[in-house]
C-alpha cells in the first residue's frame, strides 16, 4: 500500500506559478513511478507528468512541456510539480498518483491516488 497527500493547490493568475507537492508513505521502491494527472468537470483524467523513483527519467504532456518540472525528493520521499506560465485552460483538480513500473513511465493505470488538490488560474 502507498498512501499518497497533495498539497500547494490555490488561486493563480494566469502567467504565475504554483508549486503542487505529494507526500508518499508505505512500500515504495526504485520501480516505482510517481505521476501527476488533472481533471476538470465532464472530461477523463489526464496524464500530465511522471518520474521514476531512481533515475532521471521524466515525461511530460505536450501541453506542459517547457512550462511544468516534475522533481522528487527521496529523503523526504515528495515529489513536487512546479508550473509556470499558467494558462486558464490548466484549471483542474491535480491527483498526484503511483504505480509499480519496471522500465517505463505509464501515462495511465495507475494503482494508488491522493485525495486530489484544486489549481485555479484566473484571468
Amino acid at each position: 500500500q502507498v498512501q499518497l497527500v497533495e498539497s500547494g493547490g490555490g488561486l493563480v493568475q494566469a502567467g504565475g506559478s504554483l508549486r503542487l507537492s505529494c507526500a508518499a508513505s508505505g512500500r515504495t521502491s526504485s520501480n516505482y513511478v510517481m505521476g501527476w494527472f488533472r481533471q476538470t468537470p465532464g472530461k477523463e483524467r489526464e496524464f500530465v507528468a511522471g518520474i521514476r523513483w531512481s533515475g532521471s527519467n521524466t515525461r511530460y504532456t505536450n501541453s506542459v512541456k517547457g512550462r511544468f518540472t516534475i522533481s522528487r525528493d527521496n529523503a523526504k520521499n515528495t515529489v513536487n510539480l512546479q508550473m509556470n506560465s499558467l494558462k486558464l485552460e490548466d484549471t483542474a483538480i491535480y491527483y498526484c498518483a503511483a504505480t509499480y513500473s519496471s522500465i517505463m513511465i505509464p501515462t495511465a493505470g495507475y494503482d494508488y491516488w491522493g485525495q486530489g488538490t484544486q489549481v485555479t488560474v484566473s484571468s
